[in-house]
């Protein structure tokens, strides 16, 4: 197999990109050092696809590896012939060479290899061959003998018809076919254990599907149902079909003769007990795998697209912000924070049940809000949110200052705080004043506070607790990554927890780099990081372009331009007359006016001048004119209120503005402001036919909505995006 071609092909790029991909990943090179620097070799691939592309190479190269191991074994058993060689060889996937392996896998004891032990398998050849001269019953007398423990007729013919089911289960040609049909043909089935019994679950107590239209979020909720004891799933194979064909598969006589009348009887009974006994259960526990895998990839895909859409919401920049972590017993959990994200002050206030210290708590407020010029409130939406907002929009009312809230979804919050991360943060903290800070900066910079949380805690994507955690995991890990090192760190203030996702830099690396900041003050240039211990040249290479530095040496440390560029930057400020100072009092003005009027040739011919590629040149005049532009800019703001909405108030025909809050297979969920989401099927979001949601949202979306109906006792709210 050519993995380059396979590659190229599968994702639908140039060859000459493929290998330029694979000899890059192959170096050591991060993906999101690879799609920023190294334009000009892999034809701009991003990093979407250059991730799709390491997944496949790895895949494959397992293939490739599990071939040769395949191969040597059967080698081994000197059975390899050329046509095996060949099939294994030309399988596409891991599945077509173990269903090829199978007849050589070394098994334990089996109904089969006891016949053959008992010396049957000259009967059961002769079965197959259909060579049978006389009744099987008068063949079989030759093969009943004490010395071979075969008792009687019957006992030679099951022991014979037992080789032939194994023989004809570890046919590849066979498990494929069978395979095909139940997927093309097969019923996933679920009923309940208890139909009485009251669950989420009650849709599937009695539910039929096709197994190939059946959706990722159905399969994933029967698969959960099932393990909590409350569904019990099959898939229903067309059996008759199967054992039909298969019957007929083998009585075409080698010699292409009538059937054989004396084996035919026998061989019908072997493709029954082989199909039913050993085919069906292996092929059904492939299907569900199958289809339990497929669910999870297409469900960790919305959870990326989710992820993504969370971490690049814009910042709130320039605001003392106040976090208020809400509670009933315990109290609310103040924290103000400055523009910068430092902690100013914390209190704790107990305007809510049991206590009602309203007025008390009005006091805190007021002073907090005098003392630090706080603008903005950010409030948890946990326990006691609803109480908490009621008691802050009438307080704003009474104010002469004017602040706005906004409700932050604070999934994660409480994983960060009791977290060991959050512990040598805040040292002097308890959990729920860290968690208030969280609650804050979560609003200030999205990004470096959301980073500090394992991503699955986050509460954006579906039945996440259910998959294969190892590969959420790395999915998840590489959307932060992709994230980070889209937006860029600045290199004096970042934490250890975001410096740790930035392209190069190891766990160990990002807390060098803080305790060397802490020791020897700012960084001025970005070559500093070389004295970093244990920060070779080669991390320098894949972190350099991601960190930034404002206010240092170099101007150009503050713009994600390469240090590898630095020559080509200034080459090219001096070639169209500006001085490289210019570059410290924000972008240089008038440069794209002057690059806009080059044509392609002279792109190319001072690309060439320059000694860099033509892309890259591009890259650099970009950011030269908006040095480190944060592409976070562009999505849209926070709905900042002043007021509340319960949803009592809500009547069918509002219209009202929401913000997408988590987007799943069958539709969004909106916060509209009453602390219950509702949610727009995907039937209500486009008069277009769109597949999935994510072809119409995406989370942190500021959408208009209509309310259509709303269910006060099951907390139901149905929204639609559609016109009246």
């Amino acid at each position: 197999m050519n993995i380059i071609e396979v590659l190229a092909q599968e994702l639908d790029i140039k060859q000459t990109q493929a290998q330029a991909a694979v000899d890059l990943i192959d170096e050591g090179n991060t993906i999101p050092f690879i799609a920023r620097y190294r334009k000009e070799k892999t034809g701009s691939l991003n990093d979407e696809v250059l991730r799709a592309l390491d997944e496949r190479l790895h895949y494959l190269r397992n293939l490739e590896e599990r071939k040769q191991q395949v191969l040597a074994a059967i080698q081994e058993q000197d059975k390899l012939t050329e046509t095996l060689q060949k099939q294994i060889l030309e399988a596409k996937t891991l599945v077509a060479v173990e269903d090829l392996y199978l007849p050589y896998r070394p098994k334990r004891r089996t109904r089969a290899t006891i016949a053959k032990e008992k010396g049957l398998e000259p009967l059961a050849e002769r079965i197959w061959k259909q060579e049978l001269q006389r009744p099987l019953e008068e063949e079989a007398k030759a093969f009943v003998t004490d010395e071979q423990g075969v008792g009687s007729v019957k006992e030679a013919i099951d022991g014979a018809k037992d080789i032939l089911a194994e023989r004809v289960s570890d046919t590849a040609a066979y498990r494929t076919k069978i395979r095909e049909r139940t997927f093309k043909e097969g019923i996933l089935q679920s009923s309940a254990k208890d139909e009485k019994q009251e669950s989420v679950y009650e849709m599937y107590y009695q539910y039929e599907e096709a197994i190939g239209k059946c959706a990722g979020h159905r399969i994933l909720a029967m698969n959960r149902g099932e393990k909590e004891k409350l569904l019990s799933v099959k898939t229903l194979a067309p059996k008759e079909k199967i054992v039909e064909w298969l019957e007929r598969q083998l009585l075409q006589s080698p010699q292409k003769k009538a059937a054989n009348s004396y084996a035919e009887a026998a061989l019908r009974e072997v493709a029954v007990d082989s199909y039913e006994r050993l085919i069906a259960p292996a092929i059904e526990r492939e299907v569900r795998n199958a289809l339990t895998e497929h669910a999870e990839e297409g469900a960790m895909k919305v959870f990326s697209k989710n992820l993504e859409q969370l971490l690049m919401q814009p910042p709130i920049v320039g605001q003392v912000v106040l976090g208020w972590d809400p509670a009933f017993r315990t109290g609310c959990k103040l924290a103000v924070v400055d523009e910068t994200g430092k902690v100013l002050d914390t209190a704790v206030i107990y305007p809510t049940a049991p206590q009602n210290k309203v007025e008390e708590a009005k006091k805190v407020l007021r002073r907090l809000i005098e003392t630090y010029g706080v603008s903005l409130l950010s409030v948890g939406n946990g326990t006691a949110s609803r109480e908490s907002e009621q008691i802050i929009a009438g307080f704003l009312k009474e104010i002469p200052q004017k602040v706005q809230y906004v409700i932050v979804n604070e999934a994660g919050a409480s994983v960060y705080s009791a977290s060991k991360l959050a512990t040598e943060e805040f040292p002097q903290f308890d959990v729920a004043q860290r968690s208030a800070v969280s609650i804050a900066r979560r609003l200030q910079d999205p990004l470096s506070e959301l980073v500090k949380i394992d991503p699955k805690s986050i509460g954006v994507g579906q039945y996440q607790h259910d998959m294969n955690q190892k590969r959420l995991g790395e999915v998840l890990q590489g959307v932060v990554e992709d994230c980070v090192n889209r937006v860029g760190v600045d290199l004096n203030t970042a934490s250890a927890s975001l410096l740790e996702y930035v392209s190069g830099i190891s766990k160990t690396l990002a807390k060098n780099i803080v305790a060397y900041r802490e020791e020897n003050g700012a960084f001025q240039n970005r070559r500093q990081l070389l004295k970093v211990p244990k920060l070779g040249p080669k991390a320098f290479e894949q972190c350099a372009g991601f960190l930034r530095i404002v206010g240092g040496e170099q101007p150009l440390d503050a713009t994600s331009v390469h240090p590898e560029s630095y020559g080509a930057a200034g080459a090219l400020l001096q070639k169209l007359g500006y001085p490289l100072s210019d570059l410290k009092h924000g972008g240089i003005v008038g440069i794209g006016k002057k690059l806009a009027a080059l044509n392609g040739n002279e792109w190319k011919e001072m690309a060439e001048e320059l000694g860099v590629g033509e892309i890259t040149l591009r890259d650099i005049a970009a950011e030269l004119e908006k040095p480190a532009r944060d592409p976070r800019s562009e999505m849209p703001k926070p709905i900042l209120r002043t007021d509340v909405l319960e949803m009592k108030d809500l009547k069918a025909g509002m219209h009202l503005k929401g913000t997408v809050r988590n987007v799943i297979d069958f539709g969004a969920f909106v916060d509209i402001g009453v602390h219950q989401d509702g949610l727009v099927h995907i039937s209500q979001m486009t008069k277009r036919y769109i597949k999935h949601p994510l072809e119409a949202v995406s989370v942190g979306d500021v959408v208009e909505v209509r309310v259509l109906s709303v269910d006060l006792n099951k907390k139901r709210i149905s929204l639609s995006m559609l016109p009246e």
